[in-house]
């Protein structure tokens, strides 16, 4: 009797060869989850194919018809029955699997769809005729004529309807729309010189078109600058930097978004490989730890990055879905994201996004309007004069405990005091609550959190004096013994010469143990055994040992925090310009150690619009 759960049979089992479409049906459980697969794999086929235009029309979330239509060079007749077999290809020869330069190789896709839905792909290359060829559940038709201008056109009707179990595991349609068009949208950025058309045909006819993006022209950081900008929206392009680091043979570009711009998931991350969409873990623990200083746990950044490299530095065959990357260096690749992303985002020094200041905007509300006042009932100019001169500043609220009034000497040059309309974060005018700094600039006004601010220059300036002096360590009285397995010693001892720089010093003590013999010493006193763990467990999972820095970041944040200007403090008139001047110079000024935005910065013509001035 077999057992069920141990499949134990007093049988022998007996080794059977699978037939085609078991084996197409199997493949398929692993290169087409859900209908987004299938317009990702029909789609890249497009690409490959050398299309400009790609069109991309669904109905009921995918699961009734997905058609995708191109125009790119096509296939003969003589080529449509080969496509829909396995592992045949037109973009390796199969000798060299670590040189890809195409989306696809696997020759699996085609295959796949046609043995799980039905298929049916029309196509014309130059000097031939139009043709087209049917499959369903697996079964191939015969080649037929077709009428066709050029191009491609695959049609994919009810999918998985030969396998109607995987037909319970589908979401909503609203979901699958969702993934179908996040497809789209990642294929969109990878190549802005195509043109994509996305289109909901549920209701029959023509649909209505839910994406569009028109080929964009130009250099490459124009072209995918419009790109991003079609699709993550204006704010994002307005708020991002642009990205140009190299590292021996690996090249980053793309745009990444200022801190103060950042989103409660990470839903606005893109990152490409040789201009393949992929997720990978190692290179979104790059990203974060880019920012890890620049946001709080709760926050993540927005970007769109572009990794490129010789194809034999990596290995995109490591998964059929072809999502994950293996790169033959992963300490390159993760080092060039992390200090490309720092250098250009500190070359941008106090900038800070400009939603801030469309939320301080918004937060603004008039007061409800009166009943409409007619001329005759306005004041007179002699009395609006005397209203005008009462309101002057310098009046006993403005100089309560709670806010103060600053007047430059006259007899100062401007300029002199640090006070200079003409700077980005102009001069000082008032101080209000004893911690929010009013500064008039050249073409409107800031207002500064003071605290905040001066927490992150002081923050800054720690860390700058601790990478000069280097990272001091304590000697511990009597060394702690850690006992750990031989595969966690020797990843440590490997990585021993990288501790010893963030103040940590161990060897080894025999066997599977690990002498702590110091440990940094800003840290205070610690639990060697459970600090170590946390470094193993960074080592095993970003190959780097960043928690030891991240927790030295954490203090100096702390130490930063209580040696900043504290609320409540009056600050004079050459202390806030000072601050002001310090902010200018000093890079992250535009955001607080835990990512708020340290100064909100108003133009005259918002100040003019919020008074209905204009």
């Amino acid at each position: 009797m077999a057992d069920p759960i141990h499949h134990i049979s007093d049988t022998r089992p007996v080794i059977r060869q699978l037939d085609d479409g078991a084996i197409n049906r199997i493949a398929a459980g692993e290169v087409v989850e859900r209908p987004a697969s299938a317009v990702k794999e029909l789609v890249e086929n497009a690409l490959d194919a050398g299309a400009t235009r790609i069109e991309v029309a669904y109905a009921d979330g995918g699961k009734t018809l997905i058609r995708v239509t191109d125009d790119g060079c096509g296939m003969t007749p003589e080529d449509l029955p080969l496509a829909l077999s396995r592992h045949a290809t037109s973009k390796t020869s199969g000798g060299d699997l670590l040189n890809i330069l195409s989306f696809g190789f696997r020759g699996e896709a085609l295959p796949s769809l046609g043995a799980v839905g039905r298929l049916r792909i029309q196509s014309r290359a130059r000097g031939f005729d139009a043709a087209e060829i049917t499959v369903a559940g697996g079964e191939i038709g015969a080649v037929k004529p077709a009428a066709l201008g050029r191009g491609t056109i695959v049609t994919l009707r009810d999918l998985f309807y030969a396998t109607p179990a995987r037909l319970k595991f589908m979401r909503s349609d609203r979901a699958e729309v969702q993934a179908i068009s996040d497809v789209v949208k990642r294929l969109a950025m990878a190549e802005p010189s195509v043109g994509f058309v996305l289109r909901d045909v549920s209701g029959g006819g023509e649909g209505r078109v839910t994406f569009r993006a028109d080929p964009e022209q130009g250099e490459l950081f124009d072209a995918l600058s419009a790109r991003l900008a079609r699709i993550l929206g204006a704010d994002f392009t307005e708020n991002a930097v642009q990205i140009d680091a190299t590292r021996d043979s690996l090249r980053m570009t793309g745009f990444a978004a200022l801190p103060t711009y950042s989103r409660g998931a990470a839903v606005s991350q893109y990152l490409f490989v040789n201009g393949r969409p992929v997720r990978d873990r190692m290179l979104t623990g790059a990203l974060r730890a880019a920012y890890h200083d620049l946001l709080s746990r709760d926050r993540h950044a927005a970007a769109a990055l572009f990794l490129t490299c010789d194809p034999t530095l990596v290995d995109v065959n490591v998964h059929p879905a072809k999502s994950e990357v293996r790169f033959r260096d992963p300490g390159q690749a993760r080092g060039l994201i992390v200090s490309g992303l720092r250098h250009a985002l500190a070359e941008h020094g106090h900038r800070a996004a400009s939603t801030v200041a469309h939320a301080a905007l918004g937060a603004f509300r008039p007061e409800p309007q009166g009943a409409r006042i007619y001329q005759m009932d306005r004041p007179g100019p002699a009395a609006r004069a005397t209203a005008y001169r009462a309101q002057v500043p310098g009046f006993a609220d403005l100089q309560s405990a709670y806010s103060a009034r600053i007047d430059a000497p006259e007899e100062v040059p401007r300029g002199t005091s640090g006070a200079d309309p003409d700077a980005p974060l102009g001069a000082a005018r008032a101080q209000l609550h004893e911690n929010y700094i009013v500064a008039q600039t050249a073409d409107g006004m800031v207002i500064v959190d003071a605290h905040a601010a001066h927490e992150r220059l002081v923050y800054e300036k720690l860390k700058t004096q601790m990478a000069e002096r280097g990272v001091a360590s304590q000697a511990l009285l009597i060394p702690e013994i850690v006992d750990l397995p031989d595969t966690d010693r020797d990843r440590l001892l490997d990585a021993a010469a990288e501790l010893e720089k963030l103040g940590l010093v161990i060897e080894a003590f025999g066997g599977g143990a690990v002498a702590v013999r110091e440990t940094p010493a800003l840290l205070g006193q610690v639990d060697a055994r459970a600090l170590l763990r946390d470094v193993l467990d960074e080592l095993t999972d970003q190959g780097s040992a960043d928690t030891i820095r991240d927790r030295m970041d954490a203090i100096l944040s702390r130490v930063a925090c209580h040696g900043s200007v504290r609320t409540g403090r009056r600050l004079s008139a050459p202390e806030m310009n000072a601050l002001l001047r310090e902010m200018e110079a000093t890079p992250h000024s535009g955001q607080c150690n835990h990512g708020r935005p340290t100064y909100v910065k108003l133009s005259l013509a918002d100040i003019e619009r919020l008074f209905g001035r204009t």
